[in-house]
């Protein structure tokens, strides 16, 4: 925070990174900056992004789509002064956003270490609505302990994004009777440009809400969802440019209230035996037969099917052998059996950011690899 006001401060263009990055990811940056031009006036606050490509790249804000973005919310959830528990990293768009939401606002930012929490070290809440911003994974190992759950329920609204959330998930949280609100939007809209209000999700909508006043989201012809909105970044640096809509490779429709639906990202469909799968569908299958603590589901390429539908899971967090037969029961009724995976594969480096967002990329790789293993070994499955 000390460093970003510095920033700021000595003007000039502005570039936030991740201190984890490894050598790909900074020679990347170093070719960026090899090609940056002049300070610019407008989209000087560059935020990362990995994309679904993997590349990095930097979308450029500035003061007006931040403020855009906040003055959006704040109309949104009709609160003048937003007050956060800020649990994820300053560096990407979720973590920064709740940050600039309580300063532009007047509002408290009270920084706090995820392990602390995770662990029941839990801050006290002055009175005033308070928000507060989590991935699923969080969510989850939050509401096994009894007192998470009670201090959860004091917030205005815990947000809920950077990942799908399973059905079980949300229904325990509802059970639970927690404020959660499923949020939709990106680096380059500077973070939600649709949520649900808590209200909605404990009457049982599971959509990602209705577009905050600041955005207008529509579904082209494609499938895919577009979006105009004063957030929208002003392009990639080092390059710069007005962007009046911009389609995102989410697919998804809106339901007779105006409620948006995602239904998973373009480029992530399978076509197996010239039929679609979508990985979500597959992935929300697998962890309701309890067998999963995580699991994602890719396409890999296979002579006589196009692609085979395959299930990753971390190798560490089961003991059990995982293959076609002993699932299949099991997802008899919950899945076309076209959509059923072939294929499991345990891996020892599992590529889920801190953000809760899967590193689909780096996924394939280590799939194509364990894949290439077993198959050296002569096995089939693990």
């Amino acid at each position: 925070m000390d460093a970003f006001a510095e920033a700021v401060a000595g003007a000039g263009d502005i570039l936030l990174g991740d201190p984890r990055w490894g050598a790909h990811e900074r020679e990347q940056l170093a070719a960026i900056l090899a090609k940056a031009p002049p300070a610019a006036t407008t989209g000087w606050l560059a935020l990362p992004t990995g994309g679904s490509s993997g590349q990095l790249k930097f979308a450029r804000h500035d003061a007006q789509t931040i403020a855009a973005a906040v003055a959006g919310f704040q109309k949104h959830f009709a609160v003048e002064r937003v007050q956060t528990v800020g649990v994820l990293p300053l560096h990407h768009v979720s973590g920064f956003m709740a940050w600039m939401r309580c300063a532009i606002s007047g509002g408290v930012y009270q920084p706090w270490d995820w392990k602390k929490l995770e662990d029941g070290n839990l801050p006290d809440l002055p009175r005033g609505d308070w928000f507060i911003s989590l991935v699923p994974t969080q969510l989850s190992r939050l509401l096994k302990q009894p007192r998470a759950a009670e201090w959860l329920r004091r917030f205005r609204a815990v947000f809920l994004g950077g990942a799908p959330a399973w059905p079980d998930l949300l229904d325990a949280a509802a059970a639970a009777y927690l404020p959660i609100s499923l949020s939709y939007g990106m680096t380059e809209t500077a973070a939600m440009v649709a949520a649900l209000r808590p209200d909605e999700f404990l009457q049982g909508h599971r959509s990602v809400g209705t577009p905050l006043p600041h955005a207008k989201l529509e579904i082209m012809s494609t499938g895919v969802v577009a979006v105009r909105a004063g957030s929208l970044c002003h392009g990639y640096y080092p390059e710069q440019c007005a962007l009046a809509t911009w389609q995102t490779e989410d697919l998804g429709h809106f339901d007779a209230t105006g409620h948006l639906h995602i239904e998973g990202r373009r480029d992530a469909i399978i076509i197996t035996g010239g039929k679609k799968v979508s990985p979500t569908e597959v992935e929300n299958a697998l962890r309701s037969t309890g067998v999963f603590t995580d699991v994602a589901v890719i396409g890999l390429p296979d002579p006589e099917w196009g692609e085979i539908v395959v299930a990753c899971y971390p190798r560490q967090a089961t003991d059990r052998a995982i293959t076609p037969a002993a699932i299949g029961a099991q997802l008899g009724p919950l899945l076309a059996h076209y959509k059923c995976p072939k294929l499991y594969l345990p891996l020892a480096n599992w590529p889920r950011n801190a953000q809760g967002k899967l590193q689909r990329p780096a996924l394939v790789t280590a799939a194509q690899l364990q894949r290439a293993a077993l198959a050296g070994a002569g096995g089939g499955a693990a």
